[in-house]
This record gives structure tokens, C-alpha cells and sequence, in this order.
């Protein structure tokens, strides 16, 4: 019996201390697996106890190393960051401070650099290319007259010349308005032309200021030149308006993204740059890489307010319309080569219909004396008579330069339109630019790894809100106030809308910087009607009846030459009786209100 109960008894204890040993086993297997304590606030600080990485950090870029502790202290004397333990004194966290602040500044200018690099180079090769332009017509009308009318072209160069340099004086916005210079242009050309056509006449400077009056009346009674000035008024006005708003815009767009790069950041704005990168010197950790979403909401508070949207979408549409109309139905070549054809079709028209022209001046303005035969006979003929009744027979309207401005026009419209597609979005995507720097952020393949909270190592678990005004209400990381946009930034965004409003008149026709709208150019003219095609929401406003414009000579003046004022006759340069003039300090005002109250 006894051998039994051994035999028994030992196989208990082997069972027993199997399972034991399984169980033992197993706890060894799950020990890992168990949870412990978590690291706390500091806990970092405790288990490293050091600030050699950021002394290297730090003295590598100047700082003194003086003024690093060796080891962290505590940091109570803190202003910013968490004042826990800290590599950093007083002087150091100031320091850091601004040079936080400094990179944030130079990192919004770089990411912005392509933009305002387009915006320049752009606006610089279609000045350039409308120059050129301008000059080529100059110098083609300057070969096709001297070759069409000779010695009579070389006597009245001035007055072509004339007319370029205050084309150039409107598109460089020192000279007066386009429709001041084409009828000043016109009535000079009458008054040297119609001359030459009665040789056997004295005309005086009385009768020749009648004569310019009669023209220039209201009724059009007397059209000398036919409907040429009307057709060149026409294309010029909407071509050269438009050119000059287009590189306004450009120049405008340039100006103001410029300025919006260069951020003025509040002080709450610098407090949270300084938590964001700064901090984690302060506490010992500078391999420590801030969160993601702590990088966008501190860049949402910064720029949100700063940023041109929702005017920036605007501006571009007006841009690229505008930009479309100058290589198409406004070419500004096409318009700026026209002038030498209108010009000949005027000059054939008069000689052609010089008998009825004649007999309705002489009507009006009276019989001038004849000229003494002893006096018709001693006077030289002023040009052969073969180059007095030689005309140049113009060319086809339709007839497209080609010059290497004009082919490379389209060229620099299709590169705008492919570079600005590219921006388009760029003040809403902004923040994610410069959180997209490893200075500024974890990298989004390491959102799963630990990152600097701006209290510690971690996960950042407060929310990310957008960019919108309404959603900064509610950033963890910034106050209101950081977030209202600021009197400079509400300038801008009104010099960008004031822009945009310029560009939109200009695809109308329309120049809002002149007292008076041209009935033409804001309507239509030989089958093209160009102020529905904008927008719906342009409304068309009809222009003002134009009021006779009879102009007078300054002085006595001599035959065929002297300087035709106008008249202004309630349209003066301070006050005017037309629509534009007074639509325009009303939208002054009113944009001057908006950018006071903020959008």
C-alpha cells in the first residue's frame, strides 16, 4: 500500500510542477505586453537630464554658450514655454523668440517667391512686347507714308510723331486721355490737309479754327475723313485701355503679393511660432519634431488673416479674361498697325469727296480770299505733282501682323494662363506649404510616431481647424484678436479688388481712371459687341449722349500749324457731367469702407 501512495504521490508533484512552469511561462510571454506607468509631463526631461544636443545646436548658430546651462534647470523664469524643466535662460528664450520668428517670416517669403517671380516676369515681357508693338506701328507708318506721299509726309512728320508720343504718354499714365489725343490728331491733319487741296486760297487761322469747329460738331454734319476717325477711335480706345489695365493689373498683383509675404505677425502669433520650434530646444529635445496639426494650426492663426482670399480668385479671372481679349477681339497690334490704314482711308476719302467737303465748309465758314496770280506764280509747288496724287492703297483691315511681338503674344498668354493655374489656390494652401518644411513639422509618413506637442512628447490630440475667419474662433493655439485682419492687410486686398474692377471695365471698353465713357467703346462697333461678354452680373449702363466739343486755337497761331484746345464744356479734369466720372469715387468709397471694416 505504502509504495502505491508514493507512486501516486509523485505524479501529483510532477503535475503540479508542470503546470506551474506553464504558467510561469506564460506570464514571461505576456510581461511585454503589459501596459506601465506612462511617461508624464517631463518625464523626457527626468530620463535625459541633459542639454548637450541643444548647446551644439544652438552654438553652432552663435549663441553663446554662456548663457546655456549645461544641464536643465528649472524654469519658472520662463515666458513662454512650458516652465518645467529647461536648457534655457531668460536671454535664450527671447532670443529663440525672435529667431523663430524670423525663419517663419523668411519661410512664408520663399514659398511665395515663385508667384511674385511670375507676377514680375510677366508684367515685365508684355510691357516689354506692347512697346515694341507701339514702335513697330510707328516706324511701318513712317516707311509705308514716306513711300505712299513723300515730300508731303516729310513736311508733316511732327504731327504723326506726335501722335505715338501721346499714345506712349496714356499707356504710361502721364498723358492725357485717348480721345483728347485722335481728335486733336484729327483737326490738325484737317487743318494742313484741306489746304493743300484749294492752293489757290489764303485760309487764316480764324477760318481754319471754323473750319475744325464745323468738324468736330455734335450733329456730324461735316465728316471729312468719313468714318475713319470713328472706326480708329474705336479700335484704339479699347486696345490701348486694355492694354494699360492688363499691365496694371500685372503690375498691381506684383505689388500687393509682395507686400502680403512680408506677414506682420502679432504677438500671439510669435508666442505660438516660438512654442511651435523653440521649445522643444528649451526642453532638451531638438530631434524632437513638432505635430503636424500643431504646425497648422499655428500657420492657420498666423496667415489666415493675412492671406487675399476671396478677392484673389477674382483677380485672376480678370486677368486671364483680359488677357485673352488683348490677343483676340482688343489686339492691341492689330489696333496699334490700324492706324496707318485709317489714316489713308481718311486722307482718300477727303480727296475724293473734296468737292462736297469744300462747298459745305465755304458754306459755313465763308469764301476765303484767293491768292494773288503774281503771288500763285512765284510760289514753288510744294512737292511734285506725282507725289501730290499718289495715294497708297491700304490694306485689308483684317490683315494680321506679323510682327515677333505679335507671334509671341499668344505664347506669353498661354504661359500666364499655365502659370497662374498653378497659384490659384495658393493663399488657402499656404499653411500646408509651410508646414510641408521639416523645420516647421513632422512629415506626414511619421504622424504615427511621437512628436512635440508643444508641452512634451506625444500625440497632438486637440482639434485642426481650417482657414476661414470663423473657424479661427475656435484655434487652440491662437486668440481672436491674432486672427482679424489688420488695417495693411484690408489696403491690399482693396488695391487688389480696385484692380479687378479696372480689368473688368477694360473688357467692357471702358477706361474708369477718364471723366467721360466713349459711346463707342463701351458699346459695339462693326458687328463685334463686346459688353455682354464679361459677366452675367455686369449690368449695362447706357453712356451719356456726347456734347459738342468745338475746338478753339490758343494764340494766332500759323497757317496749318498751332495746338487745338478743346472746349471741355462741363467735362473738366475736377468735375464732369458723364456716368463714369461719378460711378467712380462712389466705388472709391465704398471699397475704402469695406477695407476699414475688414471682409
Amino acid at each position: 500500500m505504502l509504495p502505491v501512495l508514493a507512486i501516486v504521490d509523485s505524479l501529483c508533484c510532477s503535475r503540479v510542477a508542470a503546470a506551474m512552469f506553464a504558467v510561469r511561462t506564460l506570464l514571461l510571454l505576456l510581461l511585454p505586453l503589459c501596459p506601465g506607468p506612462g511617461p508624464g509631463p517631463g518625464s523626457e526631461a527626468k530620463v535625459t537630464r541633459s542639454c548637450t544636443e541643444t548647446r551644439q545646436i544652438l552654438g553652432a548658430r552663435g549663441y553663446s554658450l554662456s548663457l546655456l546651462p549645461p544641464a536643465l534647470i528649472s524654469g519658472e523664469h520662463l515666458r513662454i514655454c512650458p516652465q518645467e524643466y529647461t536648457c534655457c535662460s531668460s536671454e535664450i528664450e527671447e532670443r529663440l523668440t525672435w529667431d523663430t520668428e524670423a525663419t517663419f517670416r523668411v519661410l512664408v517669403e520663399e514659398s511665395g517667391s515663385f508667384l511674385v517671380h511670375t507676377l514680375a516676369a510677366r508684367h515685365r515681357k508684355f510691357d516689354e512686347v506692347f512697346r515694341e508693338m507701339l514702335s513697330s506701328a510707328e516706324h511701318s507708318l513712317a516707311l509705308l507714308f514716306h513711300r505712299s506721299y513723300g515730300y508731303l509726309y516729310s513736311q508733316h512728320t511732327p504731327l504723326f510723331s506726335g501722335l505715338f508720343s501721346r499714345l506712349r504718354d496714356y499707356y504710361e499714365k502721364s498723358g492725357e486721355g485717348l480721345d483728347d489725343a485722335l481728335v486733336d490728331f484729327w483737326a490738325q491733319l484737317l487743318e494742313r490737309m484741306f489746304p493743300l487741296l484749294h492752293p489757290q486760297y489764303i485760309f487764316s487761322p480764324d477760318y481754319l479754327f471754323c473750319l475744325t469747329r464745323l468738324a468736330s460738331s455734335a450733329d456730324d454734319s461735316l465728316k471729312p475723313f468719313g468714318d475713319s476717325p470713328r472706326r480708329l477711335r474705336l479700335q484704339i480706345t479699347r486696345a490701348m485701355v486694355a492694354a494699360r489695365a492688363f499691365i496694371q493689373g500685372l503690375e498691381t498683383g506684383r505689388d500687393v503679393v509682395s507686400e502680403a509675404l512680408k506677414v506682420p505677425m502679432s504677438e500671439g502669433c510669435k508666442r505660438a511660432v516660438m512654442r511651435l520650434t523653440g521649445c522643444p530646444l528649451c526642453r532638451g529635445v531638438p530631434s524632437l519634431p513638432p505635430c503636424r496639426g500643431f504646425c497648422l494650426n499655428v500657420a492657420h492663426g498666423c496667415l489666415s488673416s493675412q492671406g487675399l482670399d476671396p478677392d484673389w480668385g477674382a483677380y485672376l479671372d480678370g486677368l486671364l479674361f483680359l488677357a485673352e481679349k488683348i490677343q483676340g477681339s482688343f489686339s492691341f497690334e492689330v489696333a496699334a498697325q490700324s492706324i496707318g490704314v485709317k489714316v489713308s482711308e481718311g486722307l482718300m476719302y477727303l480727296q475724293e469727296n473734296s468737292v462736297a467737303v469744300s462747298t459745305q465748309v465755304f458754306q459755313e465758314c465763308g469764301g476765303p480770299p484767293k491768292v494773288p496770280a503774281r503771288a500763285r506764280r512765284a510760289l514753288a509747288p510744294p512737292a511734285p505733282p506725282e507725289e501730290v496724287g499718289r495715294l497708297w492703297t491700304a490694306g485689308t483691315e483684317e490683315e494680321r501682323p506679323t510682327t515677333a511681338a505679335g507671334n509671341s503674344l499668344p505664347r506669353l498668354v498661354w504661359e500666364l494662363r499655365e502659370r497662374l493655374g498653378r497659384v490659384r489656390g495658393f493663399w488657402a494652401g499656404l499653411p500646408l506649404t509651410v508646414c510641408g518644411d521639416p523645420r516647421m513639422a513632422a512629415d506626414m509618413t511619421q504622424e504615427a510616431a511621437p512628436c512635440w506637442t508643444g508641452t512634451g512628447r506625444g500625440r497632438y490630440l486637440l482639434p485642426v481647424v481650417g482657414g476661414s475667419l470663423t473657424e479661427q474662433l475656435n484655434n487652440p493655439e491662437l486668440s481672436v484678436e491674432a486672427s482679424n485682419p489688420d488695417l495693411q492687410t484690408r489696403t491690399r486686398r482693396l488695391h487688389l479688388r480696385a484692380a479687378t474692377i479696372r480689368m473688368r471695365a477694360a473688357a467692357l471698353g471702358r477706361d474708369l481712371e477718364l471723366e467721360d465713357w466713349d459711346e463707342d467703346a463701351s458699346g459695339s462697333g462693326e458687328g463685334q459687341h463686346y459688353a455682354d461678354d464679361w459677366m452675367a452680373g455686369a449690368a449695362a449702363v447706357a453712356p451719356p449722349a456726347r456734347p459738342p466739343r468745338p475746338p478753339r486755337r490758343d494764340g494766332a497761331g500759323g497757317k496749318g500749324g498751332g495746338v487745338i484746345i478743346r472746349h471741355n464744356q462741363g467735362r473738366s479734369r475736377t468735375g464732369g457731367a458723364s456716368v463714369g466720372f461719378h460711378a467712380q469715387p462712389i466705388l472709391i468709397l465704398s471699397l475704402s469702407a469695406l477695407a476699414l471694416l475688414g471682409p
